[in-house]
């Protein structure tokens, strides 16, 4: 399974609707996506509208990874900082692969299409690294670590995903320069 990147693609209701149903199935897969399943594509979408507005900011930026047949099925978001000391690095938020996808490469193709796109991608001159944070006990630090990323602080007990399973906040660093 190949997957075809695309940074900053025309945000209409078609794409908006595909990146809220992969969040959802995602999220209701298990995936570490800021829910905790069951959830619906209605209470995620204040979510994502905040992304949205964010990019109409120019404060957010998105890469969407399409499949085969044109679907939305993988999407990484990038944030920007505004504070003049932190503009040097950018955070990724909503780094998702559709489950019928993974497990075949696509999640390791979407963080190298990530560090391409903040290698290479006009707006990202002068950007060093790129930082994310992951939740513990999911495997995802291991996943991160093979795409490169490496640990550089943990939050233990950060992350309630319910009550008596808290989970570790894992920060994940990509050094690009």
């Amino acid at each position: 399974m190949t997957l075809t990147f695309e940074m900053d693609p025309a945000v209409d209701r078609a794409l908006r609707d595909e990146v809220l149903a992969l969040w959802a199935d995602v999220s209701n897969a298990g995936g570490s996506v800021g829910f905790v399943p069951p959830v619906t594509p209605d209470e995620i979408r204040p979510a994502l509208l905040k992304h949205l507005v964010a990019m109409a900011g120019d404060e957010m930026r998105l890469l969407v990874g399409r499949d085969e047949a044109g679907g939305v099925a993988a999407t990484a978001f990038f944030a920007f900082n505004a504070h003049p000391l932190m503009r040097h690095w950018v955070w990724l938020y909503t780094v998702m692969v559709h489950p019928r996808h993974q497990g075949r490469g696509c999640g390791l193709d979407l963080m190298a299409a990530v560090e391409r796109a903040a290698r290479t991608s006009e707006g990202f001159e002068g950007i060093e690294a790129v930082r994310l944070s992951c939740r513990g006990g999911t495997g995802l630090d291991g996943f991160y670590a093979k795409a490169g990323y490496a640990e550089v602080g943990r939050v233990p007990r950060a992350i309630r995903v319910a009550p008596g399973d808290d989970r570790d906040d894992i920060v994940m660093l990509l050094t690009l320069a």
